[in-house]
């Protein structure tokens, strides 16, 4: 799929005239080396969460077989965090992975604990609205893009990739290990991979940055710059372009005198409607 995508965004950008003005060089550096470097980073995150959550399902079993609830509970959240610093319980891929949670749940499908303190997912029924999770509890690891109700009032959801593993002692599933990487984190984890690669660039006034879209929604972090927003097309002319290459186009936009070049990339393996947007412009 990855090859696809950018195989059909090569010859949509070999439709770009040979102009160097108006955006154009830009558009052929998102082609040759930001699309392929953020999809990379992309696919090794899915592939991070995976093993992480396995991993850390097998080293976290023996708590879920302990009978005192509250020493289950302390256990686990003990036994949370510990793999994500560098013990020798340690995950190594949870280390470097941005999720902003990792829970044990129960085969009620009820968070047990979090990697926090302040546990405020305690008893929440994660399997309910999430099927990655019930599948995890049925035996399948896996991971899907889920919507997290917030804990607060008013605010919406969290749109979040979740994996989940099952965990299993003495042969039986006894719960299931949770990790969620939210769509904003992901974001802001390309922009700073992407910034830290061309870092000379950056400092010489390059500019470079990552979005994702969910639907029509956009996920970004605090420091994003809001004017870069505007320059995303709109539905419409995103399904044009689909049309004409499925696998992602490229386009330009000028703002306050300055062009940038901007890539539309869909990346189904994080979700069906979730598209990468990439932002470049040269000083």
């Amino acid at each position: 799929m990855w090859t696809r995508c950018l195989t059909s965004l090569a010859v949509a950008l070999a439709l770009v005239a040979c102009d160097e003005e108006k955006g154009h060089n830009e558009q052929r550096e998102i082609l040759a080396t930001d699309a392929p470097r953020a999809l990379a980073v992309i696919r090794q995150d899915l592939d991070d969460g995976m093993t992480g959550v396995r991993a850390a399902a097998e080293r976290l079993a023996p708590g879920f077989a302990v009978e005192d609830p509250a020493r289950r509970e302390a256990d686990l959240r003990a036994g949370l965090r510990l793999v994500q610093r560098p013990t020798r319980q340690r995950v190594p891929e949870l280390m470097t992975l941005p999720i902003t949670f990792l829970a044990a749940v129960g085969m009620d499908g009820k968070v047990i604990a979090r990697d926090a303190t302040e546990d405020r997912m305690r008893g929440f029924d994660l399997a309910e609205i999430a099927p990655v999770v019930q599948a995890a509890l049925d035996g399948s690891a896996g991971h899907a893009l889920s919507r997290i109700p917030s804990l607060l009032e008013d605010d919406p959801p969290s749109v979040t990739v979740l994996f989940a593993a099952p965990v299993r002692h003495e042969g039986q599933v006894v719960g299931a290990l949770v990790a969620g990487l939210p769509l904003w984190r992901m974001t802001q984890q390309l922009s700073r991979q992407l910034q830290l690669e061309d870092a000379e660039e950056v400092r010489n006034g390059e500019i470079v940055w990552a979005l994702l879209l969910e639907g029509d929604t956009q996920h970004f972090h605090a420091g994003f710059p809001p004017d870069l927003r505007e320059l995303i097309p709109g539905p419409p002319a995103r399904r044009a372009g689909l049309e004409r290459s499925a696998g992602g186009f490229t386009g330009e936009g000028q703002q306050y005198g300055r062009w940038y070049g901007f890539g539309v990339i869909p990346v189904p393996t994080v979700g069906e409607d979730v598209t990468l947007i990439l932002f470049r412009s040269e000083p």
